[in-house]
């Protein structure tokens, strides 16, 4: 009996030093610098883009990059707090539609692509956002 709660013992401490935490989603995408460059290279995609960029032509540039950087770091456990309106606010008389919403959406695929973020962590990050798309269409 003594034999079989060592073994037991030793099982479980072996499995307990076996499991290393995952990383959060805020660390996967490279913590601060790392979402900083996805929304970069995402507002540079919105730049170029002649079928999006004129949602943005009264938006305040800096703030929404700053903003957007809180909401990514908010959203993937990061230790930011998002200080902008919600989106349905701030979406709203956009007059947003699908199309608009998808090539965003293609947009932040390709920006996170480009910085290297594996497929799954993509995934989660895009599983967070998805919720939003009633808040952001047709306001």
């Amino acid at each position: 009996m003594k034999s079989l709660l060592s073994l037991l013992s030793t099982a479980l401490l072996l499995l307990a030093c076996s499991q290393t935490p995952q990383p959060s989603l805020y660390q996967q995408l490279g913590e601060e610098a790392g979402i900083t460059a996805i929304t970069d290279q995402l507002l540079y995609r919105i730049e170029h883009d002649p079928l999006i960029v004129n949602h943005f032509r009264d938006t305040d540039i800096p703030r929404f990059r700053h903003l957007l950087i809180e909401q990514l770091c908010e959203l993937s456990g990061g230790p930011c707090v998002y200080s902008g309106a919600t989106m349905e606010e701030s979406h709203t008389g956009l007059n947003l539609n699908t199309r608009d919403f998808d090539r965003l959406v293609n947009h932040l695929i390709s920006a996170m692509q480009q910085q290297g973020i594996p497929y799954g962590t993509q995934n989660q990050l895009l599983a967070l956002l998805a919720p939003m798309y009633p808040e952001v269409i047709g306001r």
